[in-house]
């Protein structure tokens, strides 16, 4: 049986695009991928950044999940540091009882940005520099079931709707840090291999090795998310690329600008230290030709023991972002959903 394929989207802005044409990409994305067979569709929260559209998952879910009929759609995810619990807990409780069954809720809990964005969310220093991941989650999944101790200051609110579920809620990491927690509690995980892809296997197999099950996962559900670019050649592969790891390269650099083409991209005068740092973020992203790619995927699926592949594809082609989904479609062969299933779902 094929791995399942799930999309993370974070709503990229070409130069020269406006945002709304961005976000009416990504809708255009997910009915695309819907038709192909994808299993998810999850949208990105990131701050402050002119190439990203994706600021608000729990709109775009909304959006998505009125556009299609058969993706499980979800945020990849809320950052909760920057959220009260209880909204976060309202919020999902409303999208589920409007697409029941289809919500996925991704926490993490990275800022999204950068500090000084991070401090405008937040709204106080004393936020900013708190390490209360815990508490926020348990407060979040204390919301879900009702069960805040009897001395909890929380133990009068009610997170309404109150007659829906919270939607399966998911761990998002990098490190080993979420792997352990998404364990420990019973709930999914899924790690950004494209932020460290060193850490991807470890953090994989202890989730699986050490998860005790619970009322939202009666057992381990891990998700490996990779960035995957992929079109009919392995050098429209590459110059699909080069353009998003610059613009990444630069924004690390702190001096974002606009989008340069290929060309520009290899004729631009890197210092060594800045052609070093510059092919490390290129090779975070497996690109080209399915047979190139594929392969790849297929040994990170058993390295780590992923149930399931999500991939992020930021090109700023929107016609070779719908072909790279469905190329690997294709090669991984996922079923495409039938027109008369998508026609009687619609009844």
């Amino acid at each position: 049986m094929p791995i399942p394929l799930s999309v993370l989207d974070v709503s990229p802005v070409a130069a020269g695009m406006t945002s709304a044409q961005a976000l009416r990409n990504t809708i255009d994305l997910a009915r695309h991928v819907d038709r192909l067979g994808y299993t998810r569709f999850w949208l990105a929260e990131h701050h402050n950044s002119p190439m990203i559209a994706s600021t608000t998952p729990e709109i775009m879910i909304g959006q998505v999940a009125r556009q299609t009929k058969h993706l499980r759609v979800g945020a990849g995810g809320v950052m909760l540091p920057n959220h009260a619990p209880l909204k976060v807990a309202e919020s999902f409780r409303l999208l589920e009882a409007l697409f029941p069954g289809r919500v996925d809720l991704g926490i993490g809990r990275a800022p999204g940005t950068d500090r000084v964005t991070a401090l405008a969310l937040r709204r106080s220093k004393d936020a900013l520099q708190a390490e209360d991941f815990p508490e926020q989650l348990g407060d979040l999944l204390a919301f879900a079931t009702g069960r805040f101790p009897g001395d909890h200051p929380f133990r009068t609110v009610t997170a309404y709707p109150n007659d829906v579920p919270l939607p399966p809620v998911w761990l998002l990491g990098s490190s080993d840090f979420s792997s352990h927690f998404a364990a420990q509690l019973g709930l999914g995980f899924s790690f950004a291999h494209h932020i460290n892809a060193s850490a991807a296997a470890p953090a994989m197999r202890y989730y699986r090795q050490n998860f005790s099950p619970s009322d939202m996962f009666s057992q381990p559900h891990a998700i490996l998310a990779v960035s995957v670019i992929c079109a009919d050649t392995d050098a429209e592969a590459e110059e699909l690329a080069l353009p998003f790891a610059f613009s990444f390269f630069s924004l690390h650099l702190g001096r974002p600008g606009a989008v340069l083409t290929p060309a520009e991209v290899r004729a631009y005068p890197f210092t060594p230290d800045e052609r070093a740092l510059f092919e490390a973020m290129l090779q975070r992203h497996l690109y080209g030709s399915p047979a190139t790619v594929v392969p790849r995927l297929q040994a990170l699926v058993e390295q780590t023991q992923a149930d399931e592949l999500m991939v992020l594809t930021v090109v700023l082609d929107h016609a070779a972002r719908l072909r790279s989904y469905e190329l690997l479609a294709e090669a991984f062969g996922v079923q495409p959903v039938a027109t008369d299933a998508l026609r009687d779902s619609q009844q």
